[in-house]
């Protein structure tokens, strides 16, 4: 059996095929309890999330009813075991498709550039849309997982320019600053893309993009790090995959060519040829 709720809170046996469970209240409870997965999830938490600030009457035996249509949906795959602190749904971790993202991004931290882009690329290939996409009850949990899953494709493109890959990020990067603008880190890994490239004056041109926006909208300067990425570009140095003889032609000739005229009308292009970065709908 398999738990998902990196989209909608889904389940499939042990053949592979989806299984309903319930209807919103169990779907909302089951995502509670895989969140906690092999953990005990205090009863009282469980009905404030379940039925907010109006709890019915006897909540002990509505959440005692909605755990008893929660075991009838799992059809005894799965057991949810009464405790004297609350409920704990017995199943390996690695059965949920969160907790697998999780431990596939703390393994890719401790690999070389190569290693951690094939684990972040499993990682992110788990995901189906937002996560816990139909139980807005669990938003806060929600925000966290895409925190997680956004830092993840930063770390991607990190290791995908470690690797050489500059030239294929650029697209996927452009889309990420567009979704994030507020994030430098996807600003950061743009220009060194466009800057490896041989695109010097687009990367510099992302840096002021930058610093404009970040005056307007929160009024602050860029970070160090973004600065320091910037000044390695303007003296030149770093991680260009072209050779030093091709650049100046390669940035005044074709930089025009080759910005995108519309992002947003390219993105299911984008999409589709690099299918690892946005797993969202």
């Amino acid at each position: 059996m398999r738990f998902g709720i990196l989209g909608a809170v889904e389940v499939w046996d042990e053949a592979g095929a989806p299984i309903t469970v319930g209807g919103h209240r169990v779907r909302v409870l089951l995502a509670l309890l895989l969140l906690n997965a092999g953990k005990v999830v205090p009863a009282e938490f469980l009905i404030d999330t379940l039925y907010g600030d109006k709890p019915p009457a006897g909540a002990a035996n509505a959440l005692q009813s909605q755990v008893s249509r929660l075991r009838r949906g799992l059809r005894g795959l799965a057991e949810v075991k009464l405790l004297p602190a609350g409920y704990r749904l017995v199943v390996p971790p690695d059965q949920v498709d969160a907790h697998r993202f999780l431990r596939l991004v703390a393994a890719a931290a401790a690999e070389a550039p190569a290693g951690k882009a094939a684990l972040l690329d499993e990682a992110l290939g788990l995901w189906r849309g937002p996560a816990l996409a139909d139980v807005p009850e669990v938003r806060a949990q929600a925000v966290r997982l895409e925190e997680a899953r956004v830092t993840a494709v930063e770390d991607r493109a990190e290791a995908g320019l470690a690797l050489g890959g500059h030239r294929d990020l650029v697209a996927p990067l452009r889309e990420l600053v567009d979704a994030h603008s507020l994030r430098e880190r996807p600003r950061a890994l743009l220009m060194r893309a466009l800057y490896g490239t041989g695109r010097q004056s687009e990367a510099l041109e992302v840096f002021e993009q930058t610093r404009r926006m970040l005056a307007e909208e929160v009024g602050t300067d860029p970070s160090a790090k973004l600065a320091a990425v910037h000044l390695s570009i303007l003296r030149a140095e770093g991680e260009s995959t072209v050779p030093a003889s091709e650049r100046r032609h390669l940035d005044m000739s074709d930089t025009k060519a080759q910005i995108p005229s519309g992002i947003q009308c390219r993105r299911n292009h984008h999409r589709a040829a690099h299918g690892w970065w946005f797993r969202r709908h």
